[in-house]
């Protein structure tokens, strides 16, 4: 869920600038899920750009605080949303954690990096929501150490009703700086993509495990 649209647009239009998110209609990508896909998002690339992170940080932590006033802790989900996490928790002055898809195969098998305390609050950063699973997957670890989740924030959503419907089913509230819809809204207003890529890019986001489908 976008809580301000002219942030909303905003945030595209920087990650369009950087590169962060391209659109590619003639020149799909391929996804690791196999998935054809005319954009390719990487929200990484923000860090190596002081302006556009510094902007991110600081709209993240303001909906942390907006919504949920100071948590205990921040946790970040590994590893695209490490940087980010840590940058909203430094801004806010609380502790950060990460979690990682998996616990470690060594040393003290940790999933979860960092040090918190059983029934403290979280609200957890992630940097792109797809189907939601790896997020998800990231909150349970956090839950089954007994944290008390108030919600997710994310930069970025394609807005899949798959992902919506995994949200709901688990109970957790999301919340992102922008979506699929303000990005296309965005790139089309100041002529980044043309009418008829466009029309192309409407089709895939109405079926986007079929498109281009051999």
């Amino acid at each position: 869920m976008v809580l301000d649209k002219q942030i909303a647009k905003k945030t595209a239009e920087l990650l369009l600038q950087i590169n962060a998110i391209k659109l590619e209609p003639e020149n799909p990508f391929t996804w690791a899920s196999g998935w054809k896909s005319p954009i390719y998002c990487d929200n990484r690339i923000m860090l190596s750009y002081p302006q556009v992170r510094n902007f991110v940080r600081e709209e993240i932590a303001k909906q942390v605080e907006n919504l949920y006033g100071k948590p205990d802790v921040i946790a970040g989900v590994a590893t695209g949303a490490i940087g980010i996490g840590i940058l909203v928790a430094e801004a806010l002055g609380l502790p950060f954690v990460y979690v990682r898809p998996k616990p470690k195969e060594h040393g003290r098998q940790n999933q979860i990096e960092g040090y918190f305390e059983a029934g403290q609050s979280v609200v957890v950063i992630e940097d792109l929501i797809s189907t939601g699973n790896s997020s998800l997957n990231a909150v349970q670890a956090l839950k089954e150490q007994n944290a008390d989740i108030k919600g997710m924030i994310a930069i970025f959503t394609y807005g899949f009703p798959v992902s919506t419907e995994n949200f709901e089913k688990e109970g957790v509230e999301l919340h992102t700086l922008s979506d699929y819809e303000n990005l296309i809204e965005q790139a089309s207003e100041t002529n980044y993509i043309q009418q008829n890529q466009l029309q192309t890019l409407l089709e895939w986001r109405s079926n986007p495990q079929e498109w281009k489908k051999q």
